[in-house]
Order: C-alpha cells, then sequence, then structure tokens
C-alpha cells in the first residue's frame, strides 16, 4: 500500500482520501480519544498521593510546562533530523510515559513522566504541522487542520467516559490504555508517512544556500509582516487559554454552584456545537481566504467575554451564562486551527521546523499565561474586569490579523490553480 517512490502521497491524494484519513484524521482522533481518557484519572491519581490541592494541580501545570520548553528544540530536530523521524518518536515517548504513569509509586515520579508526555505531544504537534506545510497543498490546508481537529473534537467527546469505566476498574488503567492508542495511532504513519522535507534543508540529506541560518530567520520574523502574526499568536492564545483551561467551568462551580454533572453536559454540549462549525470553516477559509473566519471569529469572541464581564458585574443568571457559553465555544470554533493554517501558509519552506518551534514558543507562553493573569485579577479586581482583559486581547488579536497580517490565500488564488495542481507558491 506504500505510494510509488517517485511521488509523494499527499501530491495525489485529495483532502479527505485515504492517505489523509489514515496518516492524518486517525492519529487525530486516537490520540484524542487516548488523552481524554486519561484526563479523569489524572487528579483522582494525584489526591492518591496524599497530596493538596495547590501540589496535586502541578500534574496539569508540568503536561504545559513540558510543552513549551520543547517548542524550540523540536523546531530546531524537526528541520536537522526531518520530519518523519520526530513524528515517529513523539508518540512513542507519549506512550512510554503513560505507562510509566501508571506503574509510578512517588508523586515526584508522576510529575517526570507528565513534563515527559507534555513534550513528546509538542514534538507530534510540530512534526505534523510540518509535513502539511510541506506537502499540503495550500488551498486545503483549511479543510485539512478543521477536519483534523474535527475527529480529535469527537475523541475528546467519548474518551472521558470510557476513562470514567477504566478507572473504576483501576486508577491506573487508564494510563496504560493512553499508551497503547498513542502507539496505535502512529502505526499507519510508520509505514505511509515519508520524509517531506524541502530539498535545501539539513534533514533533506543536503544544505544549500536556500538554507536559512539562524541569525537570518530571526530577522525574517523581526520583519513587520511576521511581527503582526507573532503578536496576533500570543494574543490568540491569551483569549483561548481561558478556553481551553477550563476557567470558564471553574468560574461556573465557584458562582452557580454548578455540580460534576452539569460540568461535563456543558463541556458535551460544547463539544457537539463546535464540530459541525469547525469543519465549515475550514471551507470557508480555503475558498475565500483565512481572514474571512479569523477575524469575525476574534471579533465574535471578544463581544461574548465583554458579555461575560457585563454578567459578572450585575450578577445575571445560570441560564444567561449558559447562553453565552455555547455563544464563546461556538466563536472559539469558528477560528480552530486557523492559526496553524495561517502559520504554515507563512513559515519559510527552508527553515520551517525552527519557525514553527519559535512560534509555538510564543503561543505556549500566552496559554500558560493567561489562566494565571486570569485567576489573580478575578481574585483582585473581580471577574468582570478579568473577562473585559481577555475580551480585550481577542479584540486585539482581530485588528492584529485584519491590518497588520496579509492574506495568504485570496480567491484568484484558489481559481488561478487547476484542481489537479498542487504547484503553489509558497512564502
Amino acid at each position: 500500500m506504500a505510494p510509488p517512490k517517485d511521488s509523494h502521497p499527499h501530491e495525489d491524494d485529495g483532502f479527505f482520501s485515504s492517505y489523509q484519513l489514515l496518516t492524518l484524521y486517525f492519529p487525530a482522533f486516537v490520540f484524542a480519544l487516548g488523552y481524554s481518557i486519561a484526563t479523569p484519572a489524572i487528579p483522582l491519581f494525584a489526591k492518591s498521593f496524599d497530596t493538596g490541592f495547590g501540589v496535586a494541580s502541578l500534574v496539569i501545570v508540568v503536561h504545559a510546562l513540558g510543552g513549551l520548553l520543547a517548542t524550540v528544540p523540536t523546531g530546531v530536530l524537526v528541520d536537522r533530523m526531518g520530519r518523519r523521524p520526530i513524528l515517529i518518536a513523539g508518540p512513542v515517548l507519549v506512550a512510554v510515559s503513560s505507562c510509566l504513569i501508571a506503574v509510578a509509586h512517588s508523586f515526584v515520579e508522576l510529575l517526570i513522566y507528565r513534563l515527559i508526555g507534555g513534550a513528546a505531544m509538542e514534538m507530534w504537534r510540530q512534526a505534523r504541522l510540518a509535513i502539511i506545510a510541506d506537502v499540503g497543498k495550500r488551498r486545503q490546508r483549511g479543510r485539512q487542520m478543521s477536519g483534523m481537529i474535527g475527529t480529535e473534537g469527537v475523541g475528546r467527546l467519548i474518551g472521558p467516559a470510557l476513562g470514567g469505566l477504566l478507572a473504576a476498574w483501576s486508577i491506573r488503567v487508564p494510563f496504560v490504555a493512553h499508551g497503547m492508542l498513542a502507539l496505535l495511532a502512529i502505526v499507519p504513519s510508520f509505514f505511509l508517512v515519508r520524509e517531506s522535507a524541502p530539498p535545501g534543508t539539513k534533514s533533506a540529506g543536503k544544505k544549500t544556500e536556500d538554507q536559512l541560518n539562524s541569525k537570518a530567520l530571526v530577522a525574517l520574523m523581526l520583519d513587520a509582516r511576521y511581527r503582526g502574526f507573532l503578536c496576533a499568536q500570543f494574543f490568540a492564545s491569551m483569549t483561548r487559554g481561558v478556553l481551553w483551561g477550563g476557567t470558564l467551568l471553574l468560574y461556573a462551580t465557584f458562582t452557580y454552584d454548578v455540580g460534576a454533572r452539569g460540568l461535563g453536559g456543558l463541556a458535551t454540549m460544547s463539544t457537539v456545537v463546535g464540530i459541525p462549525i469547525t469543519l465549515s470553516c475550514g471551507y470557508l477559509m480555503d475558498r475565500f481566504g483565512r481572514k474571512t473566519t479569523m477575524v469575525p471569529g476574534f471579533v465574535f469572541m471578544a463581544l461574548g467575554l465583554f458579555f461575560l464581564a457585563a454578567n459578572a458585574q450585575w450578577h445575571w443568571g445560570l441560564v444567561m451564562f449558559v447562553g453565552v457559553f455555547l455563544w464563546m465555544h461556538a466563536s472559539q470554533a469558528v477560528t480552530a486551527g486557523s492559526m496553524q493554517v495561517l502559520g504554515s501558509d507563512m513559515a519559510p519552506a527552508h527553515a520551517r521546523g525552527r519557525f514553527f518551534g519559535f512560534w509555538r514558543l510564543i503561543g505556549e507562553i500566552g496559554g500558560l499565561v493567561s489562566p494565571a493573569l486570569f485567576g489573580f485579577v478575578a481574585e483582585h479586581m473581580g471577574f468582570s474586569v478579568s473577562f473585559a482583559m481577555v475580551g480585550l486581547c481577542s479584540l486585539a488579536t482581530a485588528m492584529l490579523l485584519a491590518f497588520s497580517v496579509k492574506e495568504t490565500v485570496t480567491r484568484e488564488t484558489f481559481s488561478a490553480v487547476p484542481a489537479g495542481d498542487s504547484r503553489e507558491s509558497t512564502t
């Protein structure tokens, strides 16, 4: 079933081909399924070591920290060693770290393995993104990314229930399941994916004058066009950090005394609402341009956050909060994967790994700082100020994308390239 040696499967297949199904959507679904199976067991396992809430919360922090620390080194490795070795190594390390968690005998061991797991997930994300940028057709990247995020959503939807059942058998079993699924996810890619590094990069086996050294790459990223994009990424991560980190669910718990069943229902509803929106917006990004969904999406999120600020200030009811909560996640779905698509469009062909490493570092810092800053401001100035602050971050993202970042796909670009031609311009 291996593709012919004189062509790369991405060049011949559509955005929803059997190759894409096995190497992009299937791994995304299985990874998300495995991760969400383990998620319900993590706080219970941390508590089993007789830790308090503050100490136990480190299991969440170190996982994010592992991803942050791995951003730049992974980018360098992707350029130097190649996309395929990192794509395979990431899931293998995820599997190893998860299985080690299952046999951990101390809280310190648990933290170390969680740190490794976070770094391993970052390796897989960057290698996957680099391959999409290398060989994916520009007018299909939006649908590829949104399709991948949609399948991840399905995995996250059904994973927690399975994780709860396995945890009832033994608190360590979900981590073994996570490890096994991580290995399963990468099996098709092991046989089908070939190295995609562009000619001229070290990972392609030779170095030419096209290879960007680190100094030239930094100079390029300080260009006005890239500055706007990187600033937009930081503010986007500051905005999404509140949604990804479960801050809204925490707010519902403290403000409206919503229990575990209610929180589960909110999380499920947000996922169900988001999946079809994400898939639809992938098509719109490819057909009409990236900004078609990105700018309105972040404006919608800003409006929702300002409404939440008013809700917190004047103490409106739970029904109003639920409505805005779903609005927020629908708006988030409009922009899901959009920054990754835009980043893959803009990445310089002969330094994509290092570009993604620096870019992901900025995003990870924003995502890590956002929940902590939100909590700090809420504690000292109130939730209304916290929500307004994040709303301004979302509005700043929309303005930067609208006025400081050049559109990478236009209607003319879409119609000018024949349906079967993959020869598209790269940045």
